[in-house]
């Protein structure tokens, strides 16, 4: 489908179809998991995609795209986007069937940095807020989740900051905060992609008490001394028995970046979301961290870049 928006006008006049205001929202990456906290921990970061919005009565499509991932995200009805859009207008009943969406787009796609997540906590945002917000941000959450299939990564596209989520029976419980430290995350991306379905598919179905009861209280642990500023504690809580053992063979390099990234001033270190891209958790030395992360995975001949990134506090905002 495709649209011309000069073939529509407002509500003021003659008009062949009737529009929405038009919306524009910023929606940060994220990271999850942070080594031991699987499918629950996830924190904001400020790296941003933007998305404007105008929702148009006629049953057409236009999709314009820019920045990262270009040549794959589809401009058809097929873009996740538009998708989710769908969704909250079938939801809602509201009385619009096509659409003028406008991205450009910052964060890394299939890097494990939450560029899906960054779709759905977007669209259904700009929707949200194009249709009078229907929806609170839990109501977003409990939708973004049922979307993506994990509350990790949109929870804190949504709300900002570091947050804990879980199902609770038929709802999404999240609580989102800020650590009592300037921490700062090196995120270093490698060039190849990973998607999460192949992430995914070398877990194991089981795992043993043992490494249950280890990922248990190393989250507990991390998650005590960001809200303490216990840096002490922090040295030793990234550690995780549940995911990333299994991942490794997917992510050349990965146990020398995370020791490299460790000597150079990192508290630790860990995959960032399902992976490839690797992040370090740090209160000083950001520079030295991410290049000797970067020549850890070029010794495994990989390019990668590194980026030194801060906590959003906000979460996806109309802007």
């Amino acid at each position: 489908m495709q649209y011309n928006p000069r073939r529509t006008s407002d509500q003021s006049g003659d008009m062949m179809a009737t529009k929405s205001k038009t919306v524009k929202v910023r929606i940060p990456a994220t990271t999850a998991n942070c080594g031991p906290g699987f499918d629950s921990l996830g924190i904001a970061c400020d790296i941003y995609n933007i998305l404007e919005l105008t929702l148009y009565s006629e049953n057409y499509l236009h999709i314009e795209i820019s920045g990262e991932g270009t040549e794959y995200i589809p401009t058809d009805d097929k873009n996740l986007v538009w998708k989710v859009i769908k969704d909250l207008i079938d939801i809602t009943d509201a009385p619009y069937k096509g659409a003028y969406i406008k991205m450009h787009n910052a964060i890394p796609l299939s890097r494990g940095l939450g560029s899906s997540a960054a779709a759905i906590a977007g669209g259904l945002s700009a929707a949200n807020y194009a249709l009078n917000e229907p929806l609170d941000k839990n109501g977003l959450l409990k939708l973004a989740t049922s979307i993506e299939g994990h509350p990790d990564n949109v929870a804190p596209a949504i709300f900002g900051g570091i947050t804990i989520s879980f199902k609770d029976a038929d709802d999404i419980r999240t609580f989102s905060f800020l650590p009592k430290l300037a921490l700062k995350m090196i995120v270093t991306v490698p060039q190849f992609f990973l998607s999460t379905k192949k992430s995914r598919k070398v877990l194991p179905e089981k795992v043993t008490l043992k490494d249950a009861a280890f990922n248990i209280s190393h989250v507990a642990a991390l998650t005590a001394a960001l809200c303490t500023g216990n840096a002490a504690v922090l040295s030793y809580a990234f550690a995780d028995k549940l995911h990333q053992p299994y991942r490794a063979c997917l992510i050349p390099g990965m146990c020398e970046v995370f020791t490299a990234a460790r000597q150079a001033g990192a508290l630790g270190a860990a995959i960032s979301g399902a992976g490839p891209s690797l992040i370090a958790f740090a209160t000083e030395n950001e520079d030295l961290i991410g290049q000797a992360m970067v020549q850890a995975f070029a010794e495994h001949n990989v390019d990668s870049y590194y980026m030194a990134l801060n906590i959003d506090n906000t979460g996806v905002c109309l802007i």
